[in-house]
């Protein structure tokens, strides 16, 4: 009945939200948030009232903040065969009270990333990369004005956390195979699942020997929810 009634919620912002209802239901509301909210209901719908890690920034990139992205959490996931932290972010779509965002096809960039990290145990403090990873991706968006979609991939330049012996060099980005898109009050948002590559892969699909599309659904014969795990090797 939850999942029924958060539904039909989003059904409602996206059928007759204009900006005099987005007034009535935000105006008046301290610190209004629509966006985020809109974000923390998909969630919602895989995670109940379970509450993640988060990291956020201490000073918003809409006031002058260094960091793109405003919050990133991670929710414990044990979905499938592997358990894994599912992280997602908030700012790549417009998250705060902006009349002028009422109405568009797509709110801000039109996404958020996600990300699954196979769990090896680690602590709040051991996965703050994640959180750099994200932050670097945040950069590249908002300084170069170009955007992610399905079956885009970039090389890390380096293993994707530093210092680390992974083999995990490059990145591809799928839709979420758990959070569909949704509708805010903003426009539409897309979550794209970050989806790590080993060398040999990269490889693959630099040289045009394998499309990406073909190296992840390579991957989802035996990883359905695209886990990342530092670990894995080719061969």
């Amino acid at each position: 009945m939850a999942n029924w009634l958060l539904r039909i919620a989003d059904s409602h912002i996206r059928k007759i939200m204009d900006v005099t209802e987005y007034r009535n239901l935000y105006a008046k509301k301290q610190d209004a948030a629509p966006g985020w909210d809109a974000i923390d209901r998909s969630l919602a719908k895989i995670y109940g009232k379970t509450e993640p890690w988060h990291w956020g920034t201490l000073i918003k990139r809409s006031l002058g903040g260094p960091d793109p992205i405003d919050g990133i959490s991670a929710y414990e996931n044990s979905s499938g065969d592997t358990s894994h932290f599912h992280f997602c972010s908030y700012g790549f779509s417009s998250l705060y009270y902006d009349e002028d965002a009422v109405g568009k096809d797509f709110s801000g960039f039109g996404f958020e990333l996600t990300f699954r990290l196979a769990n090896k145990g680690e602590g709040r403090d051991e996965l703050i990369w994640v959180c750099n990873l994200i932050q670097n991706l945040g950069r590249y968006v908002f300084e170069s004005e170009k955007w992610f979609e399905e079956y885009h991939w970039i090389p890390t330049n380096g293993p994707v956390k530093l210092g680390s012996g992974t083999d995990i060099v490059g990145l591809a980005f799928v839709r979420d195979p758990e959070n569909p898109a949704i509708d805010s009050p903003h426009g539409s948002v897309e979550f794209l699942q970050i989806v790590g590559l080993t060398t040999k892969e990269l490889e693959d699909v630099r040289s045009n020997r394998r499309t990406c599309e073909e190296v992840v659904t390579s991957l989802r014969q035996t990883n359905p929810l695209l886990i990342t795990d530092l670990n894995r090797r080719d061969g």
